[in-house]
Parts: C-alpha cells; structure tokens; sequence
C-alpha cells in the first residue's frame, strides 16, 4: 500500500515531459570520447540546477585519474569529461542514490523518433530511457512539496561503457550514498549481481617464409587453431558450475573472440596473428585471479606445442577492467525495489544475475549496496534497432519515485 505523501509524488509524474526530455537526451550524440560527451553532462546540470536540486559539476583529472592504481581503464581517448551530481533534500548520506550513464556507443539514429508508443535510435534503451525516468521521479518530488529526511542522489556518469571513468571518478570524489539504484535496461527484471569481463589481446607468432615454400616458415594462423581450442576448453571449465544467479543463462561466464588480424601478403606464410576478445570474469572472483587462469590455460596450450613452447603466444590485457558485483544477501534494497515495482503495477519482477559488466561494481566495491533495475531490453543495447518501449520508461520513473520516498523518508 501506498501512504499520502506516495500517491502525492506518484501523482506529479509528468508522463510528457518525460518523453519530450528523451528526445532531448537522445539527440545529443554522446558517443564516447566526443565533445558530445561533455555537452550531455551540461544538459544534466542545468537541468538539475533548474529545478532547484544542489549540483556539482565538475572537470575530471583525467591524468589523476589514470595513475589511481585501481583505475577500472579506458578504451577511447578523452580530452575532456565531466561529473555531474545532484542531491535533493535532507542532511547527511544520502538514503540513496539513482545513476545512469550518458554516454552511448557509435551509431547513426539520434532522431528518437516515436511510432506506437516505442522510441527509436542509438541510446534510447541504453541507457538515456532509464536516465529520463530518473529525472522524472526527481522532477516528480520536488513538484509534490514533500520534504525528504534523507538526501536523495542522482548521479549521471560518463565512460560506463569503456570501463567505467565517469562512475570511478564520482565515487573517488567523495560522493557516497545508502544504496544505488543503477537505471540499466532490465527487462522488467531486477538485477543484484553482474558477473565481469576483460578484454585480452594474443599476440600469436609464426615464421614467414613464401606460401609456395610454406613448410619452411610456420604460419600464426595455424598456430591461432590450438590457441581457439584451448579457449573454448577453458570456456567450457568455467562454465560447470555457475552461480545460482547466472544459472539461467546458455554461458554464465562467456568467452569470445572479437578481432583478430594475421598477414600482410597473400603469397607470404604469415608471422604474426592478433587477436583480441572478451572473456567472462565469475561473479566474487578476483581480475588478478581471473587473468592468472586464461594466462595458465594459454601457456598449457603453448607447452603442448613445439613451436609454441619456444615461441610462446604473448597476453596482454587492454581497455576496461569490469569486476564482478554483486547485492550482499541480506540487503534491504532488493525487497524493498520489487515491492516498489509492484506498487506501482507491475508483476513482481524476476531476481536475477546478469552476465556483462557495469558500474554496479564500482559502487559495490566502494561498500555501497547496488543493484540494476530499468526500462529496455539489453538485448537492443547497441543494435541496430535500439529502441525502448516508453510505458516501460514511465513506469520506472513512477518506480524510482515511490523507492526515493521510502528509502529518504
């Protein structure tokens, strides 16, 4: 059941300016590392300042930043990035804290066009839906005139995507709260654990010689076959025994090679082959742990090949380092989201892991319980057909209100 003040807040949700302020979020092209990254988090400032909410906006060090020994890394070059926190009401810690990241990936539909009540184009589903619906609940309780015991936080971030700059430098700056809704595309369910990931790069060597006098030289695409089955073996390991949480999915803990690149002539054996992909880091276990497996199941591989053995395949770990995250089992938060999700008229939504990486684990790292709820489906992240269905955007706005309200009293 809903009290006064509740049906108040929900009351002054205003469905409208909601959608009119996605369209305006969408069609700023915050691709990461473009100027446009820096001009979404202007757009969240005024908009904050506007309605009266405390803001801090502020340049980041980037070069501080990347000598912190626990910088989660970074995939794209950046001159310039900016924070941006804003914080209603109250004294102290704030109860809680609701983020969302601007930045999106490249793409070419920002025109957030609407038909059938869904919206179209390049971050609509990940994640400016969820954003909207965060500044929506906010714009929500200041209009309703009810006073929070408890500062409530929004954070809007930066660099999620290539590891998580915006949200390691919110929290390094001082920014703490009781609990973070993260807005992330959900599916109608709500997420308490992420599993990680790493990005690592082979560097396979071989011989090159003539391709008509082949058998003198040693090709590194050849070599690449030996290394694909060790990774699928070592995929297949890691995968017997998920957690209960990730026990729904095909592959818990996914391992994938992305790229790869070999040889600089047609008639020539190639020397070199470069591959780099993605492997799944399990939920709890330590990056250092994690990279020390796939380094062991590589250099097994290498030892079993008398090429390999001397000439073994070189690993190395660029871009973003996405540890695992995950809920305490015993935290509030989670009860108290699916009851809000249910107030405000909705199933009682699915409790279940994902299995890519965000920024839930740099707030659960910093001791802050964490957990993912919002509007879309990750499976349009990124796609071609990105999009969002904008009931699902209004309902969250509706969800984060009513959580904002118990959780800041």
């Amino acid at each position: 059941m809903t009290s006064e003040a509740e049906r108040a807040v929900l009351a002054a949700i205003d469905d409208e300016r909601i959608i009119a302020e996605l369209q305006e979020l969408v069609r700023i092209p915050s691709v990461d590392g473009t100027s446009a990254e820096v001009d979404v988090q202007g757009w969240c400032a005024r908009w904050l300042e506007a309605l009266g909410v405390s803001v801090d906006h502020w340049q980041l060090d980037l070069a501080a930043l990347r000598s912190d020994p626990e910088f989660p890394g970074m995939e794209v070059e950046r001159r310039d990035a900016w924070g941006v926190v804003g914080v209603l009401g109250g004294d102290g810690t704030p109860g809680l804290i609701l983020n969302g990241h601007v930045d999106v990936v490249p793409g070419d539909a920002f025109d957030a066009s609407i038909e059938d009540g869904v919206m179209w184009g390049r971050g609509t589903c990940d994640m400016k839906g969820g954003v909207a619906a965060i500044l929506g609940a906010v714009a929500a309780i200041v209009a309703s005139g009810i006073r929070l015991r408890k500062p409530l936080a929004v954070h809007t971030v930066i660099g999620e995507e290539d590891g998580g700059l915006g949200a390691f430098a919110t929290l390094r700056r001082g920014h703490r709260g009781e609990a973070c809704v993260i807005a992330e595309p959900t599916a109608g369910a709500v997420i308490p654990a992420n599993a990680g990931s790493l990005t690592f790069r082979l560097e396979v060597p071989g011989l090159a010689t003539h391709g008509s006098t082949r058998s003198r030289g040693v090709s590194a695409i050849e070599k690449f076959t030996l290394i694909q089955t060790a990774l699928q073996e070592l995929e297949a390991a890691r995968n017997l025994d998920p957690h209960p949480l990730l026990a729904h999915l095909d592959f818990a803990n996914p391992l994938s090679v992305g790229t790869i690149s070999a040889g600089d002539w047609a008639s020539t054996v190639p020397d070199r082959l470069i591959a780099e992909g993605r492997y799944g880091v399990r939920l709890g276990e330590p990056l250092d742990e994690a990279r020390k497996a796939f380094e062991g199941a590589i250099a097994t591989a290498c030892a079993k090949d008398d090429w390999l053995c001397d000439h073994p395949v070189k690993v190395t770990w660029p871009g973003g380092a996405f540890a695992s995250g995950v809920l305490p089992d015993s935290d509030p938060l989670l009860a108290a989201t699916v009851q809000a999700v249910t107030d405000t008229g909705r199933p009682a939504p699915e409790v279940r892991g994902a299995p890519y990486g965000s920024d839930l684990r740099l707030y659960a790292g910093a001791g802050i319980p964490t957990l993912q709820y919002g509007p879309g489906d990750v499976r349009y992240a990124h796609a071609a057909d990105e999009h969002v269905v904008l009931a699902d955007v209004l309902h969250a706005a509706r969800t984060y209100a009513l959580l904002a309200v118990r959780r800041c009293g």
